[in-house]
Parts: C-alpha cells; structure tokens; sequence
C-alpha cells in the first residue's frame, strides 16, 4: 500500500464492537455536557449545506475542492460545508449572543480531497463551538484559559471512561504545554513540520501549539489557516499523545475570530481582499459582528483517542478504499 498506515504490533480492540458502539455514545454525552459546563455554550442546530459562492462556508486551506451541487426547485448551487467557522460568529449575531455566552453544535461535513489514514478520513465529525468575548480577552491569556478549560472538559471525560472500561487505562496529561510554532522551529530546526509536533508532544504528553497560519524565520508557515476566520497570533492545535499510534494526534484547532484590523492584514498576506465582497467580511470590517472565539474538536479522533483504537475508521462509519480494509483486517482493526 502506498498510504502511510501505522499498524501496531499485536494490536486488539479492548472493546468488542457493540461495546465500542456504546462507548462512542457515553463519551460524546459525557464530553458535550462537560464542555457545555465549562464554556457556558447553548446546543443549536447547525447547517450540513450552505449556498454556493456566499462566503460562509470555510475555505480551510484555499485549495480543497467543496462538494457542491445544483437545486431542483431554486437556481443556483449549494455545497456542503467544510466547517461552520464563520457560520457560528453569523449566528451569535442574529441569536442575540452576549459576552461570556456562546453556542456549540455537531458539524458534520465531507473534504473529498482529504487523505485517508489512521486519523484522516473523507467524513468529519466534530463539535464546532463559539463564545462572544470583549476586546479585553482578545489575548493569550484569555486564549490559554479557554485551552485549559477544554483539557478539563477532556480530562473528565477520560475519567468517566475509564470508570465504565477499567481495561481503558492510558494516561492522559492534565496540563497542557504551551509554545508557539516559531519556538518549536527554533527548537527543531533541522526537523519538517510533522515531526516537529511528534517530538515536542511525544516528550510533554499534552500541547497547545500556537500561532498556526503566519510565516516564520524559515518563511513558510507551520500549517496552513485560512485568513479570514482565526487571527494567526491568537490560535493553535491541542495536541495529545497517543500511546496506540505512537504519535502526536491534533483534537482540536481554535482560536479568537479576526477583528477587522487582523482580517485586512492576513487577507494581504493571503491575497485574498476580493473576499471583502462579502457579508460577513463586511460585517467585521464594519465591527457589526461580535468579538468572538471558537473552534472545532474532533468527535471520532477523541473517541479513538478515548478508547484507545488505531484506526478512526473504528469508531466512525465511512467509506475507504478496498486494500485498507483488507490490510487493516489483516492486521486485527475491526472498521464499522
């Protein structure tokens, strides 16, 4: 196979599948609650598609083709989303959404051009979430709090986990580590991307690495983050170790929102200020929407991490090539 798929020595699911179908359940109730707690965030209901060419939808890294398509009863196109980083700030505008209030929601999408591997799968799932903040928490600070908070919400999950599954006995960090992409380049500068993350987490267990977006000494960017959603100096991965697959795994990418002074400086940079044509680029340039933080965190990569698989494939239901599910049967991973 010419996919990179890390198959573990001698490995067997703790869980059978009916067991792992029940325990996928328990963690996201037992995790959204958690977060709803610590992030004071209300459920709503989110879109699965938006209309094609209104801005709204994410553009990740500028290059992945959308899944779209053409409406029976209406003109135009509509697409599937590929995050609601920009729905949620539109939405805590039009729900009436104060400071210290915000919303959370299942996103579920589909990036056809996604690889395919242990974590990488054509489907995401994740709890997307927003909260309005003041100008005054528009720093690392606030930004390290939030993280925090999230570990916590994480933390406690994995508790309540191994209380139902006493076989499920991997450790997690309860403090998170944080540095930006520019120490960990100073840190590892003979070392790519990827292995800089694999070293640093590897060696603290729980990361939050910042400043995702901006280029650095070596003048290239550590990942690529689209320009209109996230302020590249106030973002970052949290990143765990997973002991399964030997490697650092990414479960959550956040950040706070561009104002409207971050939004026409990273639009330069990215070339791309003909994105000024549209409403919620406007309305931030205009401060009409509100100062916001948020992001998405995986539902199927914490469930893998949580119950300790090797493929994402057995805790979520998807499509996958033929020889993988081949190679992966071989090699003891039940997919669903």
């Amino acid at each position: 196979m010419s996919r990179e798929i890390y198959y573990p020595e001698g490995y067997r699911s703790a869980l059978s599948l009916r067991e792992t179908q029940h325990a996928i359940k328990f963690i996201k109730d037992t995790f959204q609650q958690a977060l709803s707690f610590a992030l004071t965030l209300d459920r709503v209901t989110a879109p699965l598609i938006v209309r094609s060419g209104n801005g709204i939808n994410d553009d990740l890294n500028g290059v992945e083709r959308k899944v779209n398509f053409d409406i029976l009863e209406d003109k135009g196109e509509a697409e599937v989303v590929q995050s609601l980083a920009k729905w949620k700030r539109m939405a805590l505008y039009r729900y009436g959404y104060q400071e210290g209030e915000g919303i959370y929601t299942d996103m579920n999408a589909i990036r056809r051009d996604d690889k395919m591997d242990n974590v990488h799968s054509i489907f995401v799932d994740q709890w997307d979430w927003e909260k309005v903040l003041n100008r005054e928490q528009r720093n690392t600070d606030y930004l390290k709090e939030t993280v925090r908070a999230i570990v916590k919400a994480i933390v406690y999950t994995k508790r309540q986990v191994t209380l139902r599954y006493p076989m499920l006995n991997a450790k997690i960090c309860e403090e998170p580590y944080f540095i930006t992409t520019q120490e960990l380049l100073d840190l590892y500068p003979d070392k790519d991307q990827k292995e800089r993350e694999r070293l640093i987490v590897r060696e603290k267990k729980t990361v939050f690495l910042m400043q995702i977006g901006k280029a650095l000494s070596n003048g290239e960017p550590h990942d690529g983050r689209a320009p209109d959603y996230d302020d590249w100096d106030l973002n970052g991965d949290i990143l765990f170790w997973d002991e399964v697959l030997q490697d650092a795994l990414e479960i959550s990418s956040m950040g706070i929102r561009v104002d409207k002074t971050s939004l026409a400086s990273q639009l330069k940079t990215a070339g791309a200020e003909d994105r000024m044509k549209y409403e919620y680029h406007r309305m931030i340039a205009e401060e009409k929407l509100p100062l916001t933080i948020g992001g998405g965190i995986g539902q199927s990569r914490l469930c893998m991490f949580l119950l300790e698989k090797a493929h994402i494939g057995e805790v979520q239901a998807s499509v996958w090539p033929q020889d993988m599910l081949e190679a992966c049967r071989e090699k003891g991973i039940r997919m669903l």
